[in-house]
């Protein structure tokens, strides 16, 4: 086996403490639960879990499905003011 070296990294000190005690619950500490992510990365070949931008939930995303049908759709009447839109709802 190759001999240890350090690693030194910054971190939100609350990042850390709510690590350390997550960790703690699973019998580990900070550097044994760092060493498996890493040999995980290894074995994996990259990032052991999926990263990904957010994406919306489904009433979200039907929602936008929906605004995109009605700004397409050309029987729906469109307002290009609030002025406009207040008469139409007779406001």
């Amino acid at each position: 086996m190759a001999g240890t070296t350090n690693l030194n990294i910054r971190m939100d000190k609350d990042v850390k403490d709510q690590a350390e005690q997550i960790f703690s619950e699973l019998g580990m500490n900070m550097s044994t639960a760092i060493n498996v992510f890493l040999r995980t990365t290894i074995r994996e070949n990259g990032i052991p879990f999926e990263l990904k931008l957010d994406t919306p939930n489904s009433v979200t995303a039907a929602a936008i499905e929906e605004g995109r049908k009605i700004a397409s759709d050309k029987n729906v009447i469109g307002y290009t003011s609030i002025e406009d839109l207040k008469k139409a709802l007779d406001l």
